[in-house]
C-alpha cells in the first residue's frame, strides 16, 4: 500500500507539533490519539528487557503514561525524518535533552543517536513504532544526573520504580507479545 507523500508530511507536522506541546504539558499520552486501536510501540531496555504497549489503551496508559512518568522538563526535538511513502516507514530521529545544565552551561542530553520507527497506517494515524536509543548512553547519562543532584523528585521516583525491571509492559528480552520488527 502506497500513500500520498502530502498526507505523510501533514502527519509529520501534526506529530511534531503534537510532541512539543506534551513536553509543555509533562503529559504525553494525549500523543495516544495517534495510534490505531490495535497499534503496538515498543522498544529495547537493554540486553534483558524489552518494553511492549499492545493497543491505543495500553499506549495511552503505559508507553505515554506510566514510561513517561518523571520525564517532566525533558524535551524530545526531532532532527531529521526519512519517510517512505510507498511502505508508510517514517523514522524521525530526535535527541533527549533536560532542562538542567551542567557547570558549564551545557544541558544534561542523551549522547548516540535515538529515533522512532512508525509505520503509517492512513487517516493520521500509526499501527506501530518502534524507538531506538543507546541504553548505555541512558543509563551513563542518569547516573550522572544523580551524582550531580540535578534529578528531580518524580525522575528519582521512576527510577527506584522500574529498578526491579518487572513494570506492565516490560517483557523478558524476545518474550514481547508482538514482534519487535
Amino acid at each position: 500500500m502506497s500513500f500520498d507523500r502530502a498526507e505523510l508530511e501533514e502527519m509529520k507536522e501534526r506529530w511534531l507539533a503534537a510532541n512539543i506541546e506534551a513536553e509543555k504539558a509533562g503529559d504525553w499520552k494525549p500523543l495516544a490519539e495517534f495510534y490505531t486501536e490495535d497499534a503496538t510501540y515498543g522498544w529495547n531496555y537493554g540486553p534483558k528487557k524489552d518494553f511492549m504497549a499492545v493497543g491505543r489503551d495500553e499506549i495511552r496508559d503505559i508507553a505515554l503514561g506510566q514510561e513517561m512518568e518523571g520525564l517532566e522538563g525533558w524535551t524530545y526535538p526531532y532532527q531529521a525524518w526519512v519517510i517512505d511513502e510507498k511502505t508508510g516507514d517514517m523514522i524521525g530521529l530526535w535527541k533527549q535533552v533536560y532542562e538542567a545544565t551542567r557547570e558549564d552551561g551545557s544541558h544534561y542530553a542523551l549522547d548516540g543517536i535515538q529515533g522512532s520507527w512508525f509505520k503509517y497506517a492512513g487517516n493520521f494515524q500509526f499501527s506501530w513504532q518502534r524507538d531506538f536509543f543507546d541504553y548505555g548512553n541512558v543509563s551513563a547519562l542518569f547516573l550522572e544526573l544523580m551524582v550531580d543532584k540535578k534529578m528531580s523528585d518524580s525522575m528519582l521516583k521512576r527510577v527506584e520504580k522500574s529498578a526491579p525491571g518487572n513494570l506492565p509492559g516490560w517483557y523478558d528480552y524476545g518474550t514481547a507479545p508482538v514482534k519487535f520488527w
